[in-house]
């Protein structure tokens, strides 16, 4: 069983950062791809970013030229660095692992909340 654990939400005004991070248990290069979702209250789990295991990214319209997805293989943990937030931002970010099986492993989420 892969484990995920996300780090690094909080509280932050508008227009300001946040870099989250995603620890996994086992090598980053065992996964297709990893990727941020994030949940608002109410609403549905949408794709933030992702990054294949050749190092490939690709973001949401919503969030692209504010957010960037990377990793540190040898700490196997990837990061989204959230510039420039919004209120619409807020939700709670999750990470995911995507296996070359075809099974997606979860982690435990990290709320951000982007308030004046």
């Amino acid at each position: 069983q892969v484990q995920l654990v996300e780090s690094g939400g909080g509280l932050v005004q508008p227009g300001g950062s946040l870099r989250l991070s995603c620890a996994a248990s086992e090598s980053i290069f065992s996964f297709h791809a990893m990727a941020w979702y994030r949940q608002a209250p109410g609403k549905q789990r949408d794709l933030v970013a992702t990054i294949t295991s050749g190092g490939y990214t690709n973001y949401a319209d919503s969030v692209k030229g504010r957010f960037t997805i990377s990793r540190d293989n040898a700490k196997n943990t990837v990061y989204l660095q959230m510039n420039s937030l919004k209120p619409e931002d807020t939700a709670a970010y999750y990470c995911n692992a995507a296996h070359y099986s075809g099974r997606d492993s979860w982690g435990q989420g990290t709320q951000v909340t982007v308030s004046s």
